[in-house]
């Protein structure tokens, strides 16, 4: 299929976009374009106006902010997956992003997709959304009001649904650095390597002598967001798997992949993987 008709725009500056927007209430975003292209030669996304933001100076940088021990890595939204997947600084100070980029598409899709467009999507099946709100990072927006920070607990309201206001653009992802404590696990089981996930877990803990805490659970493909389960973090802060997995208080829907009961049960398979990760960097 082709899309609807639409105009095209390729501002220079965030306030020319963010006044477009304002112009032109239906008007998308273009960014990587790996989920609006399809939704647009589907139909199923109709606006007047794409208003393509790859002209923007310094919203492609990776960088580590404050240094290493209490820093945070700043990624700008319009930063490649393929970037994050080749930078070092991701492999050192962000290692779930790290863990996760591989599983993300086909590297076609990596080459083009960008890490802001995805957390803007917010698909509840994808994988950084999840990793997002298991490292508690952060997002900046900016709109005709200015720029304002937007904790990831905080981010994610619904299907496909964000906090962002009609006329805000995602302008970066902000995560806290790693550090010698820092322990993060992430798996997905998918019935072909690229495809979104049945079930999805990212998680991330410090460690505190032999055992972890500030445990973050972060489920995606099981609801409407990326979802923490908080009675099995608790658990899993104890050192008591069984009771992690007993505690799962998940509530998915049948879908085209596979039954509730199907992914309620690989949402314990994939707790008892990724724990094994965090207790092995704990070791």
């Amino acid at each position: 299929m082709k899309p609807a008709p639409f105009a095209y725009k390729k501002p220079r500056t965030l306030d020319e976009a963010i006044a477009l927007l304002g112009e032109n209430p239906d008007a998308r975003i273009l960014a990587g374009g790996q989920s609006l292209m399809a939704t647009l030669n589907m139909r199923l996304s109709a606006p007047s106006l794409l208003i393509d933001i790859n002209g923007i100076e310094g919203l492609g940088e990776i960088a580590l902010k404050d240094g290493a021990q209490n820093g945070v890595i700043e990624i700008g939204a319009l930063a490649r997956h393929v970037q994050a997947e080749r930078s070092e600084t991701i492999a050192t100070h962000a290692p779930l992003i790290a863990c996760a980029m591989p599983t993300i598409a086909h590297p076609a899709i990596r080459t083009r997709g960008t890490l802001g467009g995805s957390i803007a999507f917010a698909d509840p099946a994808a994988e950084l959304p999840a990793c997002l709100l298991a490292l508690d990072g952060e997002v900046d927006a900016q709109g005709p009001k200015g720029k304002r920070t937007i904790k990831a607990g905080d981010y994610f309201q619904g299907l496909y649904e964000t906090a962002l206001g009609p006329q805000e653009i995602l302008t970066a992802i902000r995560l806290p650095a790693a550090n010698k404590d820092t322990r993060v696990g992430f798996a997905e089981l998918a019935r072909r390597h690229g495809d979104y996930a049945i079930v999805g877990l990212a998680a991330s803990a410090r460690a505190d002598g032999k055992g972890l805490k500030d445990v973050r659970l972060a489920y995606f493909g099981v609801g409407a967001t990326p979802l923490r389960p908080l009675k099995s973090e608790a658990a899993l802060s104890r050192g008591d798997i069984d009771a992690a997995v007993a505690a799962l208080d998940l509530d998915p829907h049948d879908d085209i992949q596979a039954t509730a009961a199907v992914k309620k049960h690989l949402a314990g398979v994939l707790l008892r993987r990724v724990a094994a990760q965090l207790m092995e960097q704990r070791a």
